[in-house]
């Protein structure tokens, strides 16, 4: 297994291991994706990845991390997608979307902008969370989800993907990562409930895997479906590697095809011992004991390094995020370095 060996994930084969990561772009008016993110998915596409997905893509306004998300709620949005989707698999790529409920972390500006709770005048919403904790100071204060609100997160994941099925993507991610509303139901620090939605790992999971199985009635095998999750919070008595293998195992069981292995986002003054590959031993982890296929995210940025990665057993994609933004074309450089051929678009063959 090389980082260009093909790859077969249910009805979907990836041309190689390279995975363009979901980036937020925070440049969508009204959640619609718009000519920015034509050309940077398409960019991607282009420059060889097998599999290109979206960003975060909301669920429904309140989802939203900032106004500037993008959505998949309506029509507009959906219409939107299907012309970047369809750019995307014409250049040779799997296209994949991001499916995503902010949670807590709702309601605030984009990065450049501060990041923090929107003000009156910005159009402001009250975000929703397992508790009603605040993520941070300067963050909104959230409202703790009943079990009505509950059962529409999950009918809007399910919407999403009845929806994004129609636009033309191939692969759907569920976004259980970051300190967002999944992953904040999985936490002991963001999920004090009493409820069974509470407490026990098995109930701190139910919102998850309630969306796994139901998504999957709009979304059936053999088309593929990935989580990401956030292997630990990176802070004593939060959620851990030892918890996330269990989750593992429960999701392989429930229909999932692969764990996108990322870290932290819930915790904001978590400590983390950041460095090359430093997520890496995650997945290795999960892929060994919970016997499911891994994609592997966090500073991999040389073509030598993700090709180890896969030589070792330690994931079966490479996730690539902040390095694609520095080159579209990385995979193209990688294939060079590493002695492997890729196929150019028609139109650059001259250049290659």
């Amino acid at each position: 297994m090389t980082l260009f060996t093909p790859l077969q994930l249910g009805n979907v084969l990836l041309r190689n291991r390279i995975v363009v990561s979901p980036m937020c772009q925070y440049s969508a008016v009204d959640g619609v994706p718009n000519d920015w993110h034509l050309v940077h998915l398409g960019s991607r596409a282009v420059g060889g990845a097998g599999l290109v997905f979206t960003e975060a893509t909301a669920v429904s306004a309140e989802g939203r991390i900032s106004p500037g998300d993008t959505g998949i709620w309506n029509d507009a949005q959906q219409a939107a997608w299907t012309r970047i989707a369809e750019f995307v698999r014409a250049q040779g790529a799997a296209v994949g979307i991001q499916l995503a409920h902010a949670g807590r972390k709702g309601s605030t500006e984009v990065p450049w902008r501060g990041g923090k709770a929107l003000a009156a005048d910005a159009m402001p919403w009250v975000p929703v969370a397992p508790s009603a904790i605040a993520f941070a100071d300067g963050y909104p204060q959230p409202a703790a989800l009943d079990d009505a609100g509950i059962q529409k997160v999950i009918a809007d994941f399910v919407a999403a993907a009845r929806r994004a099925r129609a636009a033309g993507f191939e692969v759907i991610e569920l976004h259980a990562a970051h300190g967002y509303l999944v992953h904040e139901f999985l936490s002991p620090l963001s999920n004090t409930r009493g409820d069974r939605y509470g407490g026990s790992l098995s109930n701190r999971a139910r919102l998850l895997r309630a969306i796994v199985s139901a998504v999957r009635t709009e979304w059936p095998a053999p088309r593929p479906l990935f989580v990401r999750v956030s292997a630990t919070d990176w802070v004593d008595g939060g959620w851990d590697i030892d918890e996330c293998v269990t989750l593992a195992r429960w999701l392989k069981s429930d229909g999932v095809d692969l764990i996108d292995v990322s870290s932290g986002g819930n915790a904001a003054h978590a400590k983390i011992a950041v460095g090359p590959g430093y997520q890496v031993p995650f997945a290795s982890r999960i892929r060994r004991d919970a016997a499911i296929g891994t994609g592997a995210v966090g500073l991999i940025t040389d073509a030598h390094q993700a090709q180890k990665i896969l030589l070792d057993g330690n994931a079966d994609l490479i996730i690539m995020a902040r390095e694609t933004l520095r080159d579209p074309y990385f995979p193209r450089r990688a294939a060079k370095e590493l002695g492997a051929t890729i196929e150019a678009p028609i139109q650059y063959q001259r250049a290659w």
